[in-house]
């Protein structure tokens, strides 16, 4: 009785059995079906039992929902929201509730994937290219990306394309204006020291012209809020063959004469201030415009149009032979996950406020600055008569400024000290003239002065504008999407109108391998959007943060915990970055070593392609591993270039279980010939959801491991970002993870900032926190055995008609599989392209295509899809086996057949001619459930090489794009 009555006193509804798919009774048939009789014997056929961790993980039991959101508002309550005009490239803003709760806080957009099947993402990507006009409409240049990780990261991604154009082998000197904001100086040292370019850091119109410098970084305005002329200073650059990279302001384009017009070569911000929400720092999109000579050097995603195989526009990723995922080590940059939802709000806020809109606000904020730079010259302080535009800085004398800044802090109110004797006040959309009136009143205290004038006073006086002699004469936002969507009604319906051409986790599973496109849960989402997280500029004084810090601390634990590291740094904001932090990491501890001579790193071939790529961002030269028949690392390949290399290696980069989806049995002695070689492990943790609660990386041997929190841990993907990828590290490398000295005491043992704010994308590891706390060490550990069991079961279900590549030991797969469908193509031409593309006319999202083997397919269905979702995709796949078998048997023709037209759209098929030698029936409605539930691609198949031989990245009239 005692025992049920302590039942009744639990939580009635814990979340585990909210987050897992499959019931008790449906993972006994899927058991059954493999010939096991538990999770635990499927893990003991799976996992190496030299790896599995012994205990159970140290983080309570499982919870609700209710409980640890409570839990979570209780450390957010500590946060203090003070008003801050700290200014720095953050600004307070105002997102509007119709973007806040359509797209932000909505699954149909924050839980798609990257845009890789373009047929089923035409909202988002129209959401894109709509940024992508955005961006090159107000920077005035030819072509701009479809977002970066944030401003900084943009800033050293120009530093490393200017310098593969240089050659490399001229000049290795660039210049930094000491006017950049200052997280944008430390990016930019660390990014130049590993590639070995000097920077210079200095005063714009004092460069020593004498020095070879193949490119320098201006910021406009500048972080004190100057605005320059610089058409000198780039005249004389490009006289030299040098380049010249603009760090601006999005919103004071609207009345700035733009960077292209200036002569800029690129340009590079945040559009955190359009609609995007502070959050600690994170996550925001920046922005990349370049000039239109640079397109195929250009980072990051680029969204372009083409047309599709009815000569419909249809738009798609263009020229993707610059990723990665293709070039590896000589892809243009290594930017993986960009910032697509934060993008998506910054592009809405655009549509929904249009060209006037936009520049109102910018008038207004800049009135404002006026009325302050007034009413202080008023006060007494020696404003002079510099060009600015939101951010004014008052020299006060450094007792002035100390009295000054604590009369403000007792008023909840933030400022910058620029220097001891120098404040700074930067304005923004949210301030009102009472706050003018207030920040005058603290001033005028500051002086021991008494504020005899009001605002109106100074409006009387008729105040004049501060902005460059010749402000901006060009227009922009001048297509119709930023001029047609005024009142609220019009922008729902426009902004429903784009989802509904998007699959997304709210329609059916996205079995991609690799990417884990798990659950992300309401009540993780939840707190994103509370003001105590939202609303914190990421340079508050740490003692207004206390609720952020804590709850930081407790995930970095959390995190220290599963992985069984000894540390761990939340600062990287993609799982790239966190490649690239951790190969920092492993150098600077080399270099405390007397080992810096070490550069050889070594990348078995079957490495995603961010690997070969971080590498080289780390100035690392690559040497690949062979794999052996099983898709493992080539044991005796490993052995032979390890002693090779022995005095240069530096690192091995290793996937675990492997990329080939099954937990390779040797990783111990993997890590043994790297560390008896003088080398370090770094683990990519891209597949760490096979592991949680069942191994931990930090006992069987690797030294560093970055972990997707977009994967693993719950983070959604955001159509393409935002993504965290936080490092866990050995003892032995903790005093070189990265610093930031714009807020902590600069640790000379520390790499450089890797991100802009200290603690990346800050806002979004609430979800996380939420995740594990919720969860607890039993419910991870069911989450990881019943992820590897979803896969094991599509495995089982689908080997008799698409062959499964690569097995562990004893016959299973670890939580994905590879099926090979090289030779579906020898015998009917059928590839995996179109496979992909029929599954669409199934209502399902493609699995991974030809990665990492070409012509195969990487299917991961994650520990929460049901069993019905997962036999429904199996039936898709079953049915798609059968429809190429009548290819094979001649029933079918080779070209014109179900597959290769795939997919099939609604206007096609409300055509009277229909063309084809199967029924329309047949085409769209091949099952039951999709009669009932259809998701309608709204293009055909897209003709990408139509779209990369022309490329247009920006909106035009329609007919200009099918004329092509």
């Amino acid at each position: 009785m005692n025992k049920n009555h302590n039942r009744l006193l639990e939580h009635s509804d814990s979340f585990v059995h909210r987050h897992i798919g499959p019931r008790e009774e449906e993972l006994e048939k899927m058991l059954q079906t493999l010939g096991l009789r538990s999770l635990d014997a499927l893990v003991s056929v799976t996992v190496p039992k030299d790896i599995l961790t012994e205990g159970a993980l140290k983080l309570g039991p499982s919870r609700s929902e209710f409980e640890v959101l409570n839990e979570l508002k209780e450390l957010a309550s500590k946060n203090q929201i003070y008003r801050s005009y700290i200014g720095m490239g953050y600004s307070d803003c105002i997102t509007p509730p119709v973007i806040q709760r359509n797209i932000l806080e909505n699954p149909g957009w924050y839980t798609q994937y990257t845009p890789y099947q373009s047929e089923i993402a035409q909202g988002r990507l129209e959401a894109l290219l709509n940024f992508q006009t955005m961006v090159i409409d107000l920077t005035g240049l030819s072509v701009a990306n479809a977002s970066m990780l944030d401003e900084g990261t943009a800033a050293a991604e120009a530093l490393a394309m200017f310098f593969a154009m240089s050659g490399r082998d001229q000049s290795r000197s660039f210049f930094v204006s000491d006017s950049c904001h200052p997280q944008t100086i430390e990016i930019m040292r660390t990014r130049a020291e590993p590639l070995g370019i000097q920077l210079i850091v200095g005063d714009h119109q004092k460069v020593d012209w004498n020095k070879s410098i193949f490119g320098a970084l201006l910021q406009y305005p500048t972080t004190e809020g100057t605005i320059h002329d610089y058409r000198a200073f780039i005249e004389k650059m490009h006289q030299l063959g040098g380049w010249v990279v603009m760090a601006t302001d999005i919103l004071s384009l609207t009345l700035l004469t733009p960077p292209g017009e200036l002569g800029a070569d690129a340009a590079v911000g945040s559009s955190q201030r359009l609609g995007v929400p502070l959050g600690y720092g994170g996550p925001h999109a920046a922005f990349f415009a370049t000039k239109e000579e640079f397109k195929r050097q250009i980072p990051g995603r680029i969204v372009g149009i083409s047309k599709d195989v009815n000569g419909k526009a249809a738009i798609r990723l263009a020229l993707q032979t610059r990723e990665q995922h293709i070039r590896r080590d000589k892809a243009t940059s290594n930017i993986c996950t960009a910032q697509v939802l934060l993008a998506n709000i910054a592009s809405m806020y655009a549509v929904y406020h249009g060209p006037e809109g936009l520049r109102k606000i910018a008038e207004r904020i800049h009135l404002l600055a006026v009325l302050l730079n007034k009413g202080l010259a008023r006060l007494g302080f020696e404003m002079g008569d510099t060009s600015f535009f939101d951010t004014v800085c008052i020299p006060t004398g450094k007792k002035e400024a100390e009295k000054i800044t604590q009369e403000a802090r007792r008023r909840r109110i933030n400022l910058r000290s620029l220097d001891e004797a120098t404040l700074v006040v930067a304005l923004d959309e949210t301030t009102s003239r009472q706050d003018i009136e207030e920040l005058l009143s603290i001033f005028a205290l500051g002086i021991d002065k008494r504020l005899d004038f009001s605002i109106d006073d100074l409006l009387g006086e008729a105040p004049q504008s501060h902005l460059m002699k010749d402000p901006r004469k060009s227009t922009y936002l001048t297509h119709p999407v930023f001029n047609s969507y005024r009142s609220e009604t019009e922008m729902l319906r426009y902004i429903f109108r784009l989802q509904a051409k998007d699959l997304s986790l709210t329609t059916s599973m996205i079995p991609l391998g690799s990417c884990t496109m798990k659950l992300n849960a309401t009540s993780e989402m939840l707190p994103v959007t509370w003001p105590e997280f939202a609303r914190m500029h990421p340079f508050v004084p740490l003692d207004q943060s206390l609720g952020y810090r804590a709850m930081l601390g407790q995930l970095e634990k959390m995190l220290q915990e599963v992985t069984g590291f000894h540390a761990v740094s939340l600062q990287p904001n993609a799982g790239s970055q966190g490649e690239y932090a951790g190969l920092l990491v492993i150098k600077k501890f080399l270099k405390s070593k007397g080992q810096q001579h070490r550069d050889i790193c070594l990348i078995p071939r079957s490495a995603h392609g961010t690997n070969p790529a971080s590498a080289a961002m780390a100035g690392l030269k690559i040497i690949v591993v062979d794999c052996d028949e099983m898709g493992n690392i080539h044991l005796e390949d490993l052995k032979t270039k390890a002693m090779e290399y022995r005095e240069q290696l530096a690192a091995l980069m290793v996937t675990y279980p492997s990329t080939h989806g099954v937990f390779e049995e040797g990783i111990r002695e993997i890590c043994s010939i790297i560390h008896q070689n003088g080398g370090q492990v770094y683990m990519d943790g891209a597949n760490l959801n096979a592991q949680i609660g069942l191994c931990k990386p930090g006992e069987y041997g690797p030294d560093v491991c970055h972990l997707n929190l977009h994967k693993t841990f719950c983070i959604p993907h955001g159509g393409g970002g935002p993504g965290m990828g936080p490092i866990a590290v050995a003892k032995h490398l903790a005093p070189f993870l990265p610093g930031h000295p714009v807020v902590f005491q600069k640790d000379e043992n520390a790499i450089g900032p890797i991100s802009a704010a200290p603690w990346g994308s800050a806002s979004i590891l609430p979800i996380s926190w939420m995740y594990i706390s919720m969860m607890g060490s039993e419910g991870l550990k069911r989450a990881t055995q019943v992820a590897i069991l979803n896969a094991n079961y599509i495995a089982k279900r689908l080997e008799p008609h698409f062959p499964v590549l690569y097995k562990g030991k004893y016959g299973y797969v670890a939580h994905e599989c590879i099926f090979d469908l090289r030779k579906i193509k020898d015998r009917t031409g059928i590839d995996v392209e179109d496979v992909a593309k029929r599954l669409m006319d199934y209502g399902f999202h493609a699995p991974t295509v030809s990665f990492p083997v070409p012509g195969t397919m990487m299917v991961e269905p994650t520990e929460s899809e049901s069993l019905a979702e997962l036999d429904r995709f199996c039936e898709a796949m079953i049915s798609i086996r059968e429809e190429i078998l009548e290819i094979e048997n001649g029933k079918s023709d080779r070209q014109n057949n179900l597959l290769k037209n795939a997919p099939h759209t609604a206007e096609q098929v409300m055509k009277a001619e229909w063309g084809y030698p199967y029924t329309r029936e047949r085409a769209v409605f091949p099952t039951r459930w999709v009669r009932e539930n259809k998701f309608w691609p709204s293009v055909g198949r897209i003709n990408n090489v139509l779209g990369d031989r022309n490329l247009i990245c920006a909106c035009a009239p329609i007919d200009d794009y099918v004329s092509h």
